[in-house]
């Protein structure tokens, strides 16, 4: 279920909850969100555009991706089956925020090797500028000599192929599941409205969000077959699933560190080598051969 995300994806639980608590003081839907976009919520202003348009409210939130789409989904799915809405939204945006709470500190771990490597990619390059501070004609070099040209060549092939080699690495790292559990608890408010199985399974489709995952299928494989209620078995489930995908996040993380020292001994070192060292013992041969 994950999304591209408009606009700050941290605004979502905030603005959620500020719409539960102008529902459950008895405010329209629609005259809800005309409050949160008179006080200047982008979501809401462009809500209300839609609105105008005459596009239905769960496909107006919908719209605009991300956290949103999601939202849009729990409304459909709440006003559907008849659960009460206000109660939805707020235990809704505790999910939705318990969800950017996993995004931000899986990010804020990839932060530090991501931000390292960056810096040593940079190292090559720098040690042109002070093979020059330090008096070797290290930019001749590279620009005229044979030799130079050859090491210009390859070291400029390596950063390319190191920052790629990074660039995917940390993207590969940062790719986890930014909706976890949310499948789970969509389904259980469906459930909550009290109608069948199938019918919230439907449901859940025609919002968008897709078929229960496996998690979910077994966490009503075990409610079958103890006789008890799936709704809090599902929200259990769910808020495991955002434990498992904060865990995880963290260890992507730990490994990233390591996996980053790949593409600095293949490509970063040999690109050091190439433009800064090579280029002041060409500089130095040269100018031995002429005082020669």
């Amino acid at each position: 279920m994950a999304r591209a995300v408009k606009g700050d994806p941290a605004a979502a639980p905030d603005a959620v909850l500020r719409l539960a608590v102008l529902l459950q003081a008895g405010v329209s839907p629609a005259r809800a969100w005309t409050h949160l976009a008179e006080a200047g919520d982008p979501v809401a202003l462009r809500m209300r555009e839609r609105l105008d348009e005459g596009m239905p409210l769960p496909a107006a939130i919908a719209a605009d991706g991300g956290a949103w789409a999601d939202v849009g989904a729990a409304w459909s799915v709440a006003a559907t089956v008849g659960a009460p809405l206000a109660e939805t939204l707020r235990g809704f945006a505790a999910v939705l925020r318990d969800a950017q709470e996993t995004a931000d500190q899986v990010r804020i771990a990839l932060a530090e090797p991501a931000g390292t490597a960056k810096l040593m990619g940079w190292l090559p390059l720098v040690t042109i500028g002070l093979g020059a501070a330090l008096g070797f004609d290290t930019l001749a070099v590279l620009l005229t000599h044979p030799a130079g040209l050859a090491c210009l060549g390859a070291g400029l092939a390596l950063l390319v192929a190191a920052h790629r080699w990074t660039a995917l690495l940390v993207r590969r790292a940062g790719a986890g599941d930014t909706a976890a559990g949310l499948g789970a608890e969509l389904l259980a408010i469906a459930l909550s409205g009290g109608v069948s199985l199938d019918r919230a399974r439907a449901l859940l489709a025609e919002s968008g969000a897709g078929a229960p995952d496996a998690e979910a299928e077994r966490v009503l494989a075990l409610s079958r077959s103890a006789g008890v209620p799936a709704v809090e078995l599902l929200r259990a489930a769910a808020s495991h699933a955002r434990h498992r995908a904060r865990v995880d996040g963290r260890l992507r993380a730990a490994k990233l560190s390591s996996r980053l020292l790949l593409p600095l001994g293949v490509c970063t070192l040999p690109a050091f080598l190439l433009l800064g060292v090579a280029p002041m013992i060409l500089s130095v041969m040269s100018t031995m051969s002429l005082t020669v």
